[in-house]
């Protein structure tokens, strides 16, 4: 199993998430603002990586800070990559 990076969220506040009807991708994207409100970017973009972002978050990050930042970054594509097609990141 992978091992998931540090967690700023209790138990509790996941079994409450969770119990609320978020899915265990939402879960990992509330960790990684959790991460950030706690000053940890580091770690705020280590549960990014972690999380499968839908294809419009994808646009929208690739808008603002291009393509190559999200190879960088090593954000998992898929779900853009099958909505845009291949070499999306590489189109203007």
């Amino acid at each position: 199993m992978r091992e998931h990076p540090k967690s700023y969220l209790t138990d509790a506040e996941r079994n409450e998430l969770r119990n609320g009807g978020l899915s265990q991708n939402g879960i990992y994207l509330a960790e990684s603002q959790a991460a950030g409100r706690a000053g940890d970017e580091e770690t705020a973009w280590d549960w990014m990586r972690v999380a499968n972002l839908s294809a419009q978050t994808l646009m929208g990050l690739k808008m603002r800070a291009g393509g190559q930042f999200i190879r960088d970054m090593g954000l998992r594509t898929a779900q853009a990559d099958a909505a845009y097609g291949a070499g999306w990141l590489d189109r203007t």
